[in-house]
């Protein structure tokens, strides 16, 4: 099955009776009539984005009432890092709304995504917050490297691609290198394979770029020494280097 036919008529309906449990005063009914046969003709994202839509039309109250409203309805924590790409489909619509509207108050989106990517990747709907307030949500993602939780690691590395796939080319690696460098040489070494590679993807999208920044990276931590895992992240992240 392709990733689009997902997000289909009966998918709709469960997913506004889970929006319902949590926002009684939601337009379950509208939401669903908006939708209903209307998503058949439509690639991923433009089905994506037809959801975001009937979530703005048919959810009452202001911007935070809709997360709480998105944050009680995420469940259970993944348990397995790779995880979010088995289980977590069900919630792309909610992080292709904060993607859209996310700056209406970017801190709490920011505090909403570090939730969402424990249950579905957060790395499309922090793009938006990284082109609008580079700097402090860098300082935040710089925090969110320290953190227990593999699925918020994983995302302060991959939301920062410049490259990445599915998304929009996003330059604020380079425009705040020198956050960007201490964000990455924070997970130099972390033990997760999941974030590993994030990292070596940062690297390979830097070499592409600006491939001297890439040299400098990797020179800086070669002189601590090089842990079983950080050779790993320059092996992956020079894959393509000749």
């Amino acid at each position: 099955m392709k990733y689009k036919d997902y997000y289909n008529d009966d998918y709709v309906l469960d997913f506004s009776d889970k929006l319902y449990c949590v926002m009684p005063a939601f337009d379950k009914e509208g939401f669903s009539h908006a939708l209903a046969g209307r998503l058949d003709d439509k690639e991923l994202f433009a089905r994506l984005d037809c959801m975001a839509d009937a979530l703005q039309k048919n959810m009452p109250g202001n911007y935070a009432q809709k997360i709480e409203a998105f944050l009680n309805m995420l469940g259970p924590e993944l348990a397995q890092p790779e995880g979010m790409f088995q289980l977590g489909w069900w919630l792309w619509p909610v992080g292709r709304y904060v993607e859209r509207y996310g700056n209406e108050d970017w801190r709490l989106s920011l505090s909403f995504l570090k939730e969402l990517t424990k249950r579905f990747t957060g790395e499309f709907a922090i793009r938006p917050l990284l082109r609008a307030h580079p700097g402090e949500v860098m300082d935040e993602l710089i925090k969110w490297t320290a953190d227990e939780n593999v699925h918020v690691r994983r995302l302060a590395s991959e939301g920062v691609r410049i490259r990445l796939p599915w998304s929009q080319k996003l330059l604020t690696a380079l425009e705040e290198f020198e956050r960007y460098t201490i964000l990455l040489t924070n997970l130099k070494d972390d033990p997760e394979r999941f974030v590993q590679k994030s990292v070596g993807n940062n690297l390979n999208d830097l070499y592409k770029e600006a491939p001297q920044k890439a040299d400098f990276l990797i020179a800086q931590w070669e002189k601590s020494g090089q842990s079983k895992a950080q050779q790993w992240i320059i092996k992956h992240g020079r894959r393509n280097q000749k």
